[in-house]
């Protein structure tokens, strides 16, 4: 069974999607979401500096256009994504990717709905001097009591022993002095508290997008950020997409529902390389792929060609259903 992947923000690096507009119609398409988005999608991804494509409102729209472009090209069209991928998933951001390659969203849609939601998290980040840590390695339990005694909330979990403490500048700086103990703690240089309590106004503002949205079910599996559960409703997970931006992500969750599916080849979209190494570690013997070039095109067809279903799977049901997967409380990485 082959999975589709979308990488999170923290990802982009300058001049990412460089070699994509070599394809035809890419700069074109890229051309028209820029329009939607208010943004000039293809200088970003060329030209601009490290540091205007680490503004929130400027990533998060360029990663999912990225994604997007890069799954037209890998699949043949996005309703080919659908059909052939067993299931899809992003990590944070990447999971509104991940709804318009299952149909929930179209392109446009998606990107209006990550336009508000950068500009949302930006804003709500600039209300008050907050921020995120990685925490690598340290036993589990003696890193999320850590996290718990500083006022911090462990707003995204990886799985493979990594974990993101986000919250106020202040919690964060008597964290990073009583670390936990065997564990590597390092500041991330993102905007503010992603995936917390801090991020309660931009809440608000996607639950009123939200409310106008007719999204469709999805034509494939598709998991959620909150628990690891496929999500068979496109309502709820667009709910889910709207409070995802103050609950931490859970894509240790999600790791196991792949291998309780059975993933046996993964393709990660671009900026491609996050998720397969953290698949790398924790999914031993299934066919990884980085797709972060359209040099990678041949080796993502081959896959596509001995991995990819016949025909779009269910969406929903089974053991990991949203309706079976218990709800967990846990954490994340520095991704938005």
């Amino acid at each position: 069974m082959l999975v589709t992947l979308a990488p999170g923000q923290g990802a982009q690096v300058p001049g990412f999607l460089s070699p994509w507009l070599d394809l035809p119609g890419v700069a074109d398409r890229l051309g028209w979401w820029s329009a939607v988005t208010g943004l000039d999608l293809v200088r970003y991804g060329t030209t601009a500096e490290a540091e205007e494509i680490r503004d929130t409102a400027v990533a998060q729209p360029l990663l999912v256009s990225a994604g997007l472009a890069a799954a037209e090209a890998v699949f043949g069209g996005l309703p080919e994504a659908a059909g052939r991928s067993g299931a899809v998933a992003g990590h944070s951001v990447g999971e509104l990717t991940a709804a318009a390659l299952a149909g929930v969203l179209s392109p446009e849609a998606a990107l209006v709905f990550v336009r508000e939601r950068g500009r949302g998290m930006a804003e709500a980040a600039a209300k008050a001097e907050t921020g995120m840590t990685a925490v690598l390695g340290g036993d589990r339990d003696e890193v999320l009591a850590a996290i718990e005694r500083h006022g911090l909330t462990p707003a995204n979990d990886n799985g493979s022993g990594q974990l993101v403490a986000a919250g106020s500048a202040e919690g964060l700086a008597a964290f990073m002095a009583d670390p936990p103990p065997r564990a590597r703690l390092r500041a991330l240089p993102v905007a503010g508290a992603f995936h917390t309590e801090h991020m309660a106004p931009a809440v608000e503002r996607l639950a009123s997008l939200a409310a106008g949205m007719a999204p469709a079910d999805p034509a494939t599996r598709l998991l959620s950020n909150r628990d690891g559960a496929v999500v068979d409703s496109g309502r709820e997970l667009l709910e889910r997409l709207v409070r995802q931006v103050s609950s931490p992500v859970r894509w240790d969750l999600c790791t196991e529902t792949l291998r309780a599916l059975g993933v046996t080849a993964i393709i990660e979209l671009p900026p491609a390389g996050t998720l397969v190494g953290l698949a790398k570690r924790a999914l031993p013997g299934v066919e990884l792929l980085a797709c972060k070039t359209p040099d990678d095109l041949d080796r993502a067809h081959e896959l596509l060609a001995r991995h990819a279903v016949a025909e779009p799977p269910p969406a929903g049901g089974g053991p990991v259903a949203a309706s079976h997967r218990p709800t967990a409380h846990a954490t994340q990485e520095g991704s938005a």
